[in-house]
C-alpha cells in the first residue's frame, strides 16, 4: 500500500515534466504577430518580414538599416569633398584663381557664421557626448535586465535539477522505472539550459556589441571634433592660412563622420522602440509575442492544467496518508504499542481543496508534520542491523531498517518535490519572465526610449552644424585666397 500511495504522485508528476522543454524551446517557429517590412541587405534588399529577434542577423541587418539616410549622406559628403579636393588642386597646379568665387562683400557675414557656427559645434559635441553618455546607461540597464530574465530561469531550473538528481538516487532501488524517467527529465532540463544559457550570452553580446560600438565611435568622433573645433579658433587668430586648410580637411572627414553616427543612431532609436513594442506585446499576450521564443514560456492552459494536477495528486497523497496513517504503522511493523507512543501522526497537506488546489503552505495546523519528517518520527522505532531482534523489541525499535530507509526515500522525495513546486509553479506561469517585463515597461522602456531619440536628433543637429560651419570655412578659403586670414578687404566705393 505504501508503495502504491508514493509511486502514483510521483509517476503522474514526472510523466508530466518532460513536456515542459517542448514548451519552453526556443528553436521552434514563431507566431507572426508583428513583422517588419524593411529592406535587408543581407537579402539583396528583399524586405524582412520577421520578428524582434536580437539573435537572427536578419532582423539586425534590417534594423541597422533605418539609418540609411545617414549613411547615404556620409557617403554623399565625401564624394563631394573629394571633388572640392580635386578641383582645388587642378587650381594650385595650374596657378590660376580668377575662375574661384569672390565672397568680398560678405566678409562679416561669413565671419560672424564661421565664429557662431563654431561654437554652436563645441556646444552641440559636448551636448553629445553627455547623451550618449545617457544612452549607455539605460542601455546597459535593459541588458541586465534580459539577461537577468534568463539568468533566474537557469537558476531556478539549476534548483529542480539539483532536487531530480537527489530523488533520483533515492529512489533508485525502489522505483528503477521513476529514476529512469527522473533521468530523462533532468537530461531534458539540462538541455533547455543550455539554450536558455545561449540565449544569455547572445542577448549579452548583442547589447554589448551595438552599446559599446556606438559609445566608443562617439567618443572618438566628439572628442576629436571637439580638439580640432579648439584648434580652428586658435587657428584663426593666428592667420596660419595652410593650418586654415588642414582644419577644412579634418572637418570635412569629421561631418561625414558625424553624419555616419546619425545612421547609427537612428538604428539605436529603432532597436529601442522595436524592443519596447515586443515587449508590450509580451505583457499582453506571451504566447502570440515574438519575444515568446527568447523569453520561453509555458502555453498558459497547459500549465494551468498540469500544476492543477500535481496538486490534485500531492492532496489526494497526503489526504491517503492521513487517513491511513494505521494500516502503514503495520505495514512497516509498528507495534500496537509502538504506535501509541508514537501517536496519531498527521502530514501537512500544503495544499487546498477542489477545484483549484492552491499551493497554501501557511494553511496546516500547528501539530502537523512535513512529510519529510515521517523518517525522523520512524528513526526512533527502527531496528538497525548492528542491533540484536532482542534488543531492538527491548528498546521498542521493532520497525525493519530496510522499511525505514524505504520511507525514508519516499517521504524525502515528496518533501522534495514540495519544496521545489513553487519554483515549479514560477516556471510554469511565466512569473519570472512576466515581472522581468513589467519592469522594464514600467520603468526602463520609457527612458531609453527618451534617450536613444535625444541622441539621434542631437547628433543630426551637429551634422547640421558642422556641414554648415564647413561650408563657412570654404567660403572664408575662398575670400582669403589672395589675402591675409583676417584683413578685411576694402570697402567697395558706390556706384
Amino acid at each position: 500500500m505504501l508503495n502504491r500511495f508514493l509511486f502514483l504522485p510521483l509517476f503522474l508528476f514526472f510523466i508530466s515534466v518532460p513536456l515542459f522543454p517542448q514548451k519552453w524551446s526556443v528553436s521552434g517557429s514563431p507566431v507572426h504577430e508583428r513583422s517588419f517590412n524593411r529592406p535587408d541587405p543581407l537579402r539583396h534588399f528583399k524586405d524582412y518580414n520577421g520578428e524582434f529577434d536580437v539573435r537572427n542577423k536578419h532582423y539586425v541587418a534590417s534594423a541597422a538599416f533605418t539609418g540609411v539616410h545617414g549613411y547615404a549622406f556620409c557617403g554623399v559628403w565625401l564624394l563631394c569633398g573629394l571633388a572640392l579636393a580635386i578641383f582645388m588642386t587642378v587650381k594650385c597646379l595650374s596657378g590660376g584663381s580668377s575662375s574661384l568665387p569672390s565672397f568680398d562683400h560678405y566678409y562679416l557675414h561669413i565671419l560672424f557664421l564661421l565664429l557662431c557656427f563654431t561654437f554652436l559645434a563645441i556646444a552641440a559635441s559636448s551636448f553629445v557626448l553627455a547623451t550618449s553618455q545617457r544612452t549607455l546607461r539605460t542601455t546597459e540597464k535593459l541588458k541586465e535586465s534580459m539577461v537577468g530574465i534568463g539568468e533566474d530561469a537557469l537558476r531556478t531550473i539549476g534548483r529542480v535539477m539539483k532536487t531530480t538528481n537527489q530523488m533520483q538516487f533515492l529512489l533508485l532501488p525502489y522505483t528503477p522505472q521513476i529514476s529512469e524517467t527522473l533521468n530523462s527529465t533532468t537530461q531534458d532540463l539540462r538541455s533547455n539550459s543550455r539554450v536558455i544559457r545561449r540565449f544569455v550570452d547572445r542577448t549579452g553580446q548583442s547589447f554589448d556589441d551595438a552599446t559599446h560600438t556606438s559609445y566608443v565611435a562617439h567618443i572618438v568622433v566628439l572628442t576629436v571634433n571637439l580638439v580640432t573645433l579648439v584648434a580652428a579658433l586658435v587657428i584663426m587668430l593666428l592667420h596660419w592660412r595652410p593650418g586654415f586648410i588642414i582644419i577644412i580637411f579634418c572637418f570635412w572627414i569629421l561631418t561625414s563622420m558625424c553624419w555616419f553616427l546619425t545612421g547609427f543612431d537612428y538604428f539605436l532609436r529603432t532597436f529601442a522602440d522595436d524592443a519596447c513594442s515586443a515587449f508590450q506585446d509580451f505583457e499582453e499576450n506571451p504566447q502570440n509575442s515574438s519575444l515568446g521564443l527568447m523569453l520561453p514560456c509555458i502555453k498558459e492552459s497547459f500549465s494551468t492544467k498540469l500544476i492543477a494536477q500535481i496538486g490534485y495528486t500531492i492532496h489526494q497523497f497526503i489526504l491517503q496518508l492521513n487517513s491511513n496513517m494505521s494500516v502503514i504503522y503495520r505495514i512497516l511493523g509498528v507495534s500496537r504499542e509502538n504506535e501509541e507512543s508514537v501517536g496519531l501522526i498527521k502530514i501537512c497537506d500544503p495544499f487546498s481543496g477542489a477545484p483549484n488546489f492552491s499551493y497554501t503552505p501557511q494553511s496546516c495546523s500547528h501539530d502537523a508534520i512535513q512529510v519529510g519528517d515521517i523518517s525522523k518520527i520512524l528513526a526512533k522505532f527502527t531496528c538497525h542491523e548492528e542491533g540484536t531482534i532482542e534488543e531492538c523489541r527491548k528498546e521498542g525499535r521493532s520497525v525493519p531498517e530496510a522499511s525505514y530507509n524505504m520511507a525514508h526515500a519516499y517521504s524525502r522525495s515528496i518533501q522534495d518535490l514540495l519544496d521545489i513546486y513553487p519554483d515549479l509553479q514560477r516556471l510554469s506561469k511565466c512569473t519570472v519572465v512576466k515581472n522581468k517585463v513589467a519592469e522594464i515597461l514600467l520603468h526602463q522602456c520609457t527612458p531609453i526610449r527618451i534617450s536613444t531619440r535625444l541622441l539621434w536628433s542631437s547628433m543630426l543637429s551637429l551634422s547640421i552644424i558642422m556641414v554648415v560651419l564647413v561650408l563657412a570655412c570654404v567660403a572664408r578659403a575662398f575670400q582669403s585666397w589672395d589675402k591675409p586670414l583676417f584683413i578685411r578687404s576694402p570697402t567697395p566705393t558706390s556706384r
